[in-house]
């Protein structure tokens, strides 16, 4: 029942969903015909706010983007990869690799979005590896079904921002911490019930036999190792950029002024120390700075 109701949606979606844009420009018209509808700002009124307003989401787009940077950063570490390869053994049938990579990211989501969205989908490309008979489309859609638990987890937008100071409607209500948003009761409670719940709901999503899709193996495999190897004779310039000891002292930096702010302001976090403890715990974990 739930495989045939995915099937119509994903039909459906395919059909009908346009790209997010969309969205945000159709909500910007509809916006602008209520307002003059309903107020008695001018069209001319309204273009100038608009167009002065256009960049004040600027330093939040700017903060978005590095949750995916610096997720990125971390997900594609030697060490994390070790990590994906370790759980990914745990799954022995393609039932278990649904239900494993449907929980694996529903928790890296909680962790950190941009982390869960890389890491998520490399999830499920290496349990595709070492599961035969996988439905690929499937794996890939418990990766991002995930995404249901990133509002409520450490990087979660819109409680990050209410605490980040300076945000667009500070004015307004203040600055509002996580533990009136994040570290809610009600939150905590429906960010586990999905992490348990979902994987059992992916499971019953699976195709019948003759309706899998089975990537081609070659597509699968191994990525060659980029990193790059030194010669005795390299110039120093490239020695600094593969040193593992510049990277460690910023990274001792950074985590002591992560120290000295939570001892200061308590465990608030924003959006900015969430990317700052991101990106410092990426710059450690690779073997080189660039």
């Amino acid at each position: 029942m739930i495989g045939r109701i995915s099937r119509i949606m994903t039909r459906i979606v395919s059909r009908y969903l346009p790209d997010p844009l969309i969205f945000a420009m159709l909500l910007t018209i509809l916006t602008f015909i209520i307002a003059l509808s309903l107020t008695p700002s001018t069209s001319v009124d309204l273009a100038k706010m608009w167009g002065d307003g256009f960049w004040n989401l600027l330093a939040f787009g700017m903060q978005m983007a590095l949750i995916i940077v610096t997720g990125h950063a971390l997900a594609s570490s030697d060490p994390v990869k070790r990590l994906l390869r370790l759980t990914a053994s745990l799954a022995k049938n393609p039932a278990q690799g649904v239900m494993l990579v449907t929980f694996f990211g529903s928790i890296a989501c909680v962790i950190n979005w941009g982390f869960g969205l890389v890491v998520g989908a490399m999830f499920a490309r290496e349990v595709a590896r070492r599961i035969p008979g996988s439905d690929y489309p499937l794996l890939i859609a418990c990766a991002y079904i995930g995404f249901l638990t990133w509002g409520g987890g450490f990087s979660g937008s819109m409680p990050l921002l209410a605490a980040t100071p300076g945000n667009p409607v500070e004015h307004i209500a203040g600055l509002i911490p996580i533990s009136q948003t994040l570290f809610t009761r009600y939150n905590i409670f429906i960010t586990l019930s999905l992490i348990v719940v979902m994987p059992f709901v992916t499971r019953m999503m699976m195709p019948k036999k003759e309706d899998i899709v089975i990537i081609d193996p070659a597509l699968l495999e191994e990525e060659p190792d980029y990193q790059k190897k030194l010669p005795e004779n390299a110039p120093l310039s490239e020695r600094m950029e593969e040193s593992r000891i510049i990277a460690g002292l910023i990274g001792i930096l950074g985590f002591t002024y992560l120290g000295i702010y939570f001892f200061s302001n308590g465990f608030n976090i924003t959006i900015n120390t969430v990317n700052m403890i991101f990106l410092l715990t990426g710059l450690l974990l690779h073997k080189a700075i660039i």
